[in-house]
């Protein structure tokens, strides 16, 4: 009884963060706009930020609770999800020729990030530098955002710009019903996927030492997996209206935040390196590494993505999961 009590807690975390990350990303773009935000920083940075926040929670959770297998392994494990399992359906399904200035950048960021994790791996933990470094890069990232957004909405920034001035808050309805809703699903929003976060570490600890696993196994599998569903609804969406753009640029945005975001915030908050076990090291960075390699040097060398990458993805991702679980 108590092993299913703890299933089932475990995925009402999952159910309250996906709803909860819904709920907050509406009501932040909605203040955001509000506030008079030009849309090309909305876009940018509150969706990108706010789409993250479920693995940022779980992570900074687990890290602050000195379960650092598991924050380590959702960070890292959410990124092999998104590649391995997201990206490659997006692909299996949806290939086709991409706009190198809109992905290239990108790639070369989500490499750039990935060598540092698996850098991070050879030291033995995330540190102070590491940290730092990732930092830089993902304000690059944000620089890169902005940059790529301002050019998809019209070179001529300056007229963009005093049209914003002109009416910034002109499709932003702001009748008592529409401010308390967005109120309320802001709250509910963070409240949920607060609240789901503990009970995935949680339940997600005790379901590890029900089955006799380590913490590291759960957090890339189960929790990396359920922090990633967004990301899957979305690249579903994306299948059924045909927007292949929408999905792999969403999973890019969303593993350059989730590499070099996470786990540097995770150390601050725990206020100490965060350690990385040999496991990880060995098993996991080369992993989310390898995909990341799969995923973008044809890419880049092509202007194409591939139907051939998305089933090497996915096998790649299964064998590492056999490979987890068995070792």
């Amino acid at each position: 009884m108590q092993l299913t009590i703890t299933i089932l807690l475990f995925l009402i975390g999952i159910v309250l963060i996906v709803k909860g990350g819904d709920f907050f990303v509406d009501a932040a773009t909605w203040i955001a706009e509000v506030s008079g935000i030009p849309k090309v920083i909305i876009g940018a940075t509150v969706v990108s930020l706010a789409t993250t926040l479920p693995e940022m929670i779980v992570s900074v959770i687990a890290a602050v609770d000195g379960k650092v297998d598991m924050a380590v392994g959702n960070a890292i494990g959410s990124v092999t999800a998104n590649i391995g399992l997201i990206m490659a359906i997006s692909l299996i399904f949806m290939p086709g020729i991409i706009n190198r200035k809109d992905y290239v950048p990108k790639a070369v960021l989500m490499f750039c990030s990935s060598l540092v994790i698996v850098a991070s791996g050879k030291t033995g933990s995330v540190g102070v530098f590491i940290s730092a470094v990732l930092l830089v890069l993902f304000v690059l990232f944000l620089m890169e955002n902005i940059r790529s957004t301002q050019n998809s909405m019209g070179k001529n920034t300056s007229a963009l710009q005093a049209a914003e001035k002109t009416a910034p808050t002109a499709k932003v309805s702001m009748e008592k019903s529409v401010v308390i809703t967005n109120l309320i699903k802001f709250v509910a929003g963070a409240a949920g996927i607060v609240i789901g976060a503990n009970l995935l570490v949680n339940n997600g600890s005790e379901l590890a030492r029900y089955i006799g696993i380590s913490e590291r196994i759960i957090g890339v599998t189960l929790v990396a997996v359920g922090t990633s569903l967004p990301e899957l609804v979305t690249t579903i969406t994306a299948i059924v209206k045909k927007q292949s753009s929408l999905s792999l640029g969403n999973i890019l945005g969303a593993n350059i935040i989730d590499l070099t975001l996470i786990l540097p915030v995770s150390m601050i908050c725990a206020g100490k390196p965060l350690p990385i076990a040999a496991s990880s090291a060995m098993f996991d960075f080369p992993a989310c590494f390898l995909v990341g390699c799969i995923a973008v040097i044809p890419m880049i060398i092509s202007s194409k993505f591939k139907r051939w990458q998305g089933f090497a993805l996915l096998a790649v991702y299964i064998g590492y999961l056999i490979l987890t679980c068995t070792a």
